[in-house]
């Protein structure tokens, strides 16, 4: 059974979720405060987080990005009564890698938990990947292990600084839109956010580029959007 943890403090909410993710072979695991909820982040491992914004004890985002700060990737389906751009934006570029606003349909709620599990699934009965590295002067980036090292020194990256990396260097010299990122790496449900784009090329440039006023890893195709630079391919 995939494991779910659901941190939100409306005991009826967790509840119908609870109904809902068993009909999924989901079993859940409830907590009803942002603390508590990432006590037990780091105490087992689970398939996915399904999390409230507006939590005692600590915010939702607070707890998003604490959860990847110690580098855990557990995908995150955010739940916010909040729908203005901006909150929704401030979700993702905490880490969250779906959203819902509340009141949500219950149907959409399985639809949005089904396409994230299987995400999370991609490569299941495929040959696996051995040892696939790719390497670009000092930059490395191993993507079976997830780790990207530059002059073997290991930076740490989210899971989607790394996914976006991944997509942009396994193609170098291929520009990718901001819509195209958009759908490659968040899904076609976040359209219209193409700013959000901007804001991890911004971070991901801070740690991997030696001058991020000069990239050399990274670089913009202006009026189409960013590519990986071919001259740094060996």
């Amino acid at each position: 059974m995939k494991q779910v943890l659901a941190i939100e403090d409306d005991a009826t909410i967790v509840d119908l979720l609870e109904i809902h993710l068993k009909d999924l072979s989901c079993s859940l695991t409830k907590t009803y405060n942002g603390t508590d909820g990432l006590s037990k982040v780091g105490k087992q491992a689970f398939d996915l987080i399904v999390l409230d914004l507006m939590l005692p004890g600590m915010h939702g985002l607070d707890v998003c990005r604490k959860i990847r700060a110690e580098q855990i990737f557990t995908p995150i389906l955010i739940l916010t009564a909040k729908s203005e751009e901006k909150d929704i934006v401030n979700g993702l570029e905490a880490g969250a890698d779906d959203y819902l606003i509340k009141p949500f349909g219950v149907r959409e709620f399985i639809a949005r938990v089904k396409a994230i599990l299987r995400r999370g699934d991609i490569g299941i009965g495929k040959a696996p990947v051995f040892d696939k590295k790719f390497v670009f002067n000092a930059l490395e980036i191993d993507e079976e292990k997830r780790k990207v090292s530059l002059g073997k020194q290991r930076v740490d990256l989210t899971r989607k600084e790394f996914d976006l990396l991944l997509l942009l260097a396994s193609h170098p010299g291929r520009s990718y839109s901001r819509e195209q990122i958009l759908n490659l790496i968040w899904g076609y449900e976040f359209a219209g956010f193409e700013h959000t784009v901007n804001s991890h090329i911004n971070r991901l440039r801070a740690k991997i580029e030696p001058d991020i006023n000069q990239p050399k890893y990274i670089l913009t195709t202006w009026g189409v959007g960013y590519r990986f630079s071919e001259e740094v391919v060996r």
